[in-house]
């Protein structure tokens, strides 16, 4: 998309330990990646590539009334058809604002929790990871670009090697008229005939 990522400091994953941390056999199900912004923002998609999770949920903290919240704007999404097989498992996605439960708005601090319950796995992550702002709205915006190119109502019409538009409205106006005459006078007088009550004039006659 043309509109640049927004600046921000992405931390190390922290795992969430699942079973007994000092077994070999231990492994973390849940990573927890925050994001820091520059500077509040209005969140239009957040893209990443997948590497191997199944679930991820999206957290967000706003800035409301002069204090910070967090709030979760997407739950356990899955990521991948089935969390023991490779389908999805390094696709690339996207998550946009319309897909949130909670409008992402003065947004603080992003918070991705992923999750992959299948021991099939032993790294999983979300990796490049960029955060898109709204575009300001403005007229322009949401114009189709072939729409964009025609020419306005109030430009002026380039009439060169064209006639007269007065005079064309003229004379269309004397030949409507005309024509009104002539239909009006068809049955008086027969057009195209050589018969002079109902006799022929020699002379008018041609011989083949």
């Amino acid at each position: 998309m043309s509109v640049e990522p927004v600046n921000c400091t992405i931390k190390s994953p922290v795992p969430l330990q699942i079973g007994d941390a000092v077994s070999d056999l231990s492994r973390p199900g849940v990573y927890i990646t925050d994001i820091i912004l520059s500077e509040p923002v209005n969140i239009q998609e957040i893209s990443f590539k997948n590497y191997y999770t199944a679930y991820l949920t999206v957290r967000v903290q706003r800035r409301e009334e002069g204090r910070t919240k967090w709030v979760t704007c997407l739950k356990n999404q899955p990521l991948m058809d089935n969390p023991h097989t490779e389908a999805g498992s390094h696709d690339y996605f996207s998550i946009y604002r319309q897909q949130m439960s909670s409008v992402p708005d003065n947004v603080m601090a992003v918070r991705l929790i992923s999750r992959q319950p299948s021991s099939e796995w032993l790294h999983f992550s979300i990796e490049e990871i960029n955060i898109y702002p709204c575009v300001k709205e403005d007229s322009e915006r949401d114009v189709p670009v072939w729409l964009s190119t025609l020419t306005p109502v109030e430009a002026p019409v380039d009439l060169k090697g064209l006639p007269d538009p007065e005079t064309v409205s003229s004379s269309i106006q004397q030949m409507w008229a005309l024509t009104e005459i002539m239909q009006a006078n068809q049955n008086a007088a027969s057009i195209g005939r050589f018969d002079v009550d109902g006799s022929y004039d020699v002379k008018l006659l041609s011989y083949t």
